[in-house]
């Protein structure tokens, strides 16, 4: 799979968030502690289960998997925003997520977890055996410590857990977290996605007598408690991992059957193109293919046809957030929503996904598509008991219209639309001009509207050529800039663009990262996720509305109201979706007879097939 650090931490920061049910009281001495909490109603695994349903928990040890990343890395720390790191370390959480259920998730450095009613705290019990890589122990300091700093060293871990207003040691291996407000039911559970760091190690210094810093980039390899740790660096290059044969997890529940391969490895490559090159030489072993046209054309080559690669489409139950063209509404040009229509009513999704997708996409219309969060007809009663003491902040379409993208499958429809995107620009006050024979739109001021998409890999480039053809009919000045992924982390982590792709992966149960994506706070703060500027005091509300949601009919109404807001102020230009992921790997791995169905599960839960490997390397 050829990943970015970027969309690694993306990933990251929609892990799954949950609450406990069925707590029935407050007091000390009749606390319930539970081994896993979950936002739905149901915890599928009950206390003292063996492993989950779908590993093989007689799986193999040994053997490797490789996989491919694109750019490069100038960093071992991950918990910075600084620079770009390269996955050198694992830390055990707090709770570990179940790959079959949606927001649920097991003990892992806690062996229980209570919290009350109101949910203004949670408590974790932590297991005495659990160890980092040099035999130290993991404490409740460490716990205390790690949420510190984290918030201390990274814009993203401080938004994220902004609500947990003190830690403290509350029994020899117990630790409570208190809140700064009740009810919001993400929280026990967001405290139990922290990763535990050693406060000794990293208060320390390294082996020239420097003293560590974790608000800084560094080449030392960090230490960790996880199931892997990393046997060998090569700066910039590749990062290889090494299975942990004592590790102190590995016979719990939720790791049997699970880290099967004796190493991982990581390489990296400078683009896309020579990625896929090295995957068709046999230089690592697996990919989840991002292009549609490589997926449709470019596996074809010998190793294919001889079964040496196997091709596989793995569906997965789960919702697709929104991919689209960002428009960052800190540049005055974008804040006005009827140049934003403007620019949507100009993209030619249809003639891309037959052209350039081989027909694979589905348009997203939602930020929750594929699920029954998506906001679909009219506003319900209960949406419009949210949507109306809103009413004089939200666009009028929000009550009246259910949200259609434009569309432009005809020649007909091409040219109506761009008529219809000129008039909008003309009444935002943007007047056609001629110049040397070509339309130019210029303001009052005569400036002339121009825009520069800023890229991170030249496969968007065959997206945003044709975009830039249609645009110029319009008048406005289009260029198309491509960078190396250290450059674009830099701009988009200062805001210092005007259109860039942006992805907002969503869980069943979105919650407190709606605030990151969307949230006032966030349009302002430096390494955000929100890419668009939004600072709307509707979208705040119901963002509020969505996070103290206090059942799922709740939040499954909040998140429809929150949908139509966010589709009818136009903030992006919606890309596409595929349910599905197309992988391809080379067919030297076993696998469970049931794979999960929020994941392909690998490498988890897969493991190096000696006998296959042997057929692949005799083919």
């Amino acid at each position: 799979m050829t990943i970015s650090r970027r969309t690694l931490m993306k990933l990251a920061a929609l892990a799954p968030a949950a609450r406990l049910v069925g707590i029935q009281t407050a007091h000390a001495e009749d606390r319930d502690f539970r081994h896993a909490l979950t936002l739905f109603n149901d915890i599928k695994y009950p206390a003292g289960f063996q492993h989950f349903d779908y590993v093989n928990p007689a799986a193999p040890k040994g053997g490797r998997v490789r996989f491919g990343l694109v750019g490069s890395f100038d960093n071992l720390n991950p918990y910075t925003y600084k620079g770009e790191a390269g996955p050198a370390v694992q830390n055990d959480a707090l709770l570990t997520s179940s790959l079959d259920e949606p927001s649920t998730e097991y003990g892992l450095v806690a062996s229980g977890v209570w919290h009350p009613e109101d949910r203004s705290m949670v408590v974790y019990r932590l297991r005495p055996e659990a160890r980092f890589h040099d035999g130290s122990p993991v404490t409740p300091d460490d716990v205390i410590w790690s949420m510190q700093a984290l918030r201390d060293a990274n814009p993203f871990y401080n938004a994220y857990y902004k609500n947990i207003s003190k830690a403290e040691q509350t029994g020899d291996h117990e630790v409570t977290f208190t809140f700064n407000q009740t009810g919001n039911r993400e929280l026990p559970l967001i405290t139990g996605q922290l990763p535990v760091l050693s406060r000794a190690w990293w208060t320390g210094k390294d082996d020239k007598g420097k003293q560590r810093n974790i608000q800084e980039t560094s080449f030392e390899v960090p230490l960790g408690s996880g199931a892997y740790v990393a046997d060998e660096v090569k700066l910039g290059t590749s990062i290889r991992m090494k299975r942990v044969a004592d590790y102190w997890g590995k016979d719990l529940a939720v790791n049997i059957g699970q880290n099967n391969f004796d190493t991982i490895e990581y390489i990296y490559f400078r683009d896309a193109n020579v990625a896929f090159e090295a995957f068709k030489g046999d230089q690592y072993d697996w990919r989840t293919e991002s292009s549609s046209k490589l997926w449709a054309t470019g596996y074809d080559f010998p190793a294919v046809k001889s079964g040496k690669v196997v091709l596989e489409k793995i569906r997965l139950k789960q919702v697709e957030g929104m991919q689209g063209w960002a428009l960052n509404l800190r540049r005055n040009k974008f804040q006005d929503a009827r140049v934003r229509q403007a620019l949507n009513l100009a993209f030619d999704f249809e003639w891309a996904n037959q052209n350039l997708f081989y027909g694979q996409y589905t348009r997203s219309r939602s930020y929750f598509n594929n699920s029954e969060m998506e906001a679909k007809g009219l506003p319900s009663e209960a949406e419009l008991a949210l949507l109306n003491p809103l009413k004089d902040q939200l666009p009028a379409e929000v009550f009246t219209t259910e949200y259609a993208n434009p569309v432009n499958d005809t020649p007909q429809n091409r040219r109506k639309n761009l008529r219809q995107a000129a008039k909008l620009l003309s009444d935002a006050g943007w007047t056609i001009t001629q110049d040397g024979g070509r339309n130019v739109l210029k303001n009052a001021k005569g400036e002339q509207l121009t825009i520069e998409f800023l890229l991170d890999s030249p496969l968007f480039e065959r997206i945003a050529l044709p975009y830039q053809q249609q645009l110029e009919l319009l008048g406005i000045g289009v260029t198309i800039k491509t960078v190396d992924s250290a450059q674009y982390e830099r701009r988009t982590q200062t805001f210092d663009y005007d259109v860039v792709v942006g992805n907002w992966g969503q869980s069943l149960s979105p919650g407190n990262e709606q605030r990151e994506f969307w949230g006032s706070d966030a349009a302002s703060r430096n390494g955000s996720r929100n890419l668009v500027g939004i600072s709307n005091p509707a979208i705040d509300k119901l963002i509020e509305t969505l996070i103290f949601a206090p059942d799922r009919e709740s939040l499954v109404t909040a998140s429809k109201a929150l949908d139509r807001a966010l589709v009818w102020n136009h903030y992006v230009i919606p890309m596409w979706f595929i349910d599905y992921a197309r992988t391809a790997r080379w067919d030297r791995f076993g696998r469970p007879d049931k794979l999960p169905e929020l994941s392909t599960g690998f490498p988890t839960t897969w493991w190096w097939d000696e006998e296959k490997a042997k057929t692949v390397a005799s083919k």
